[in-house]
């Protein structure tokens, strides 16, 4: 015989305090008033940006991962819809020294936080050590930087020297 208990009160508290907390946080990630009022919603790049897929000097690596430029795509899940952006960087011993992210937003609030990302990624990441990069949340945008971890992530191991 199966036998039912309730629930003690401070334990049914404590669940819906955890609960109203992830709300909260959530709400968190849809917020930002910045705008990037010149950033093409759809791309942008450093100067020194390369689009060639995945090509590595010969020159090869002076660290873990071979000079060169590679691509990959990462994704992200939006209330809307599931989203992609396509990332580009460019390695020099292991340094960032260009970054060129396109993304292709299917919401309309999707385009906005993309846009916002694609402005400001490159002050984040540039110049930095590609194991040292983790982004959360990129001029108002936090759920693009899941899909740009995501697309990080397969660049380090194509990179692997």
């Amino acid at each position: 015989m199966i036998r039912a208990t309730a629930v003690p009160r401070p334990i049914r508290v404590g669940a819906a305090l955890v609960g109203v907390a992830g709300i909260v946080t959530l709400a968190g990630c849809a917020g930002g008033a910045e705008t990037s009022a010149e950033a093409d919603p759809t791309t942008a790049s450093t100067p020194a940006a390369d689009a060639t897929t995945g090509s590595s000097d010969s020159g090869a690596a002076s660290g873990a991962y071979a000079d060169g430029t590679y691509s990959a795509e990462g994704s992200y899940r939006t209330p809307e819809t599931t989203e992609t952006i396509d990332v580009t960087i460019t390695l020099e011993s292991d340094v960032i020294t260009a970054v060129e992210v396109t993304g292709d937003p299917q919401a309309p609030q999707s385009q906005q936080y993309q846009s916002r990302f694609i402005g400001g990624i490159s002050d984040e990441v540039v110049g930095k050590n590609i194991d040292e990069i983790s982004v959360s949340r990129v001029a108002g945008s936090s759920l693009t930087s899941g899909g740009f971890n995501e697309a990080v992530a397969e660049i380090k191991s194509e990179a692997a020297a």
